[in-house]
């Protein structure tokens, strides 16, 4: 007798004809990472030195995955260096 599946219901006994799943050859090769631009743009706030942060994400549109992180890593940095120069004082004449 077939094991109860969840609700009570017995599973249904497996078929002899079923085919069990494909499996890739063993010697295929990984799927190769493609790079396709995803079209995302930005809208320009006016405030330069975060514009030009934002321009650099545009970047990351023609790397493979693995290099995205190091241009997002780069512009964060430079937001947080652009939002930190807004907290210093400036020099009074």
């Amino acid at each position: 007798m077939s094991e109860p599946e969840q609700g009570g219901h017995p599973a249904p006994p497996p078929t002899p004809d079923a085919e069990p799943p494909a499996q890739p050859p063993q010697d295929a090769e990984p799927p190769r990472e493609e790079t396709v631009p995803l079209g995302v743009r930005v809208e320009p706030t006016g405030h330069g030195p975060v514009d030009s942060q934002l321009r650099r994400l545009e970047d990351a549109d023609h790397l493979a995955v693995s290099g995205h992180l190091e241009v997002y890593e780069d512009v964060h940095r430079g937001l947080r260096d652009t939002l930190t120069a807004l907290d210093r004082p400036v020099p009074r004449s």
